[in-house]
């Protein structure tokens, strides 16, 4: 993926991250999520008392992407830091995102780029976050 590109998905996920709900952590986290033909679904952290309920701005990304009947998924910005602070380090995804990615797309093949600003841009193979992930083929 070229670099205006991978641009282009980090400023959709600052633009996310805004609307990040976060009363508990004041962590906020955006996404951006680009479908194989060019759509580009953001996702933010949505937090519960209850924790257990919270749900992570890459997979809102994801499940509000599926829900509109996507299936094919090239690359997710991801953005994370400090409420009302800018961003300055990279937010990797947690665990339960990765294997959300593994569920739906290559981990040869689908990117997941970290920024820690709109100047630094990290980019990574999902097979590289998570190793030897289970994923729908173990299941055939």
């Amino acid at each position: 993926m070229d670099l205006n590109k991978k641009i282009e998905l980090v400023k959709a996920a600052i633009e996310a991250r805004n609307a990040a709900y976060t009363p508990y952590s004041h962590f906020n986290v955006g996404a951006a999520l680009l479908t194989k033909d060019g759509k580009i679904y953001k996702g933010c952290n949505i937090e519960s008392a209850a924790y257990t309920p919270t749900c992570c701005a890459e997979r809102t990304a994801f499940f509000k992407a599926v829900s509109e009947g996507e299936r094919n998924f090239v690359a997710i910005a991801v953005v994370g830091g400090k409420k009302d602070e800018p961003i300055s380090e990279l937010c990797p995804p947690c665990g339960v995102c990765r294997q959300v990615m593994m569920d739906f797309c290559d981990p040869c093949e689908f990117e997941v780029i970290l920024a820690s600003s709109k100047e630094e841009i990290k980019s990574f193979k999902l097979k590289d976050l998570l190793p030897l992930g289970f994923g729908p083929g173990n299941l055939s």
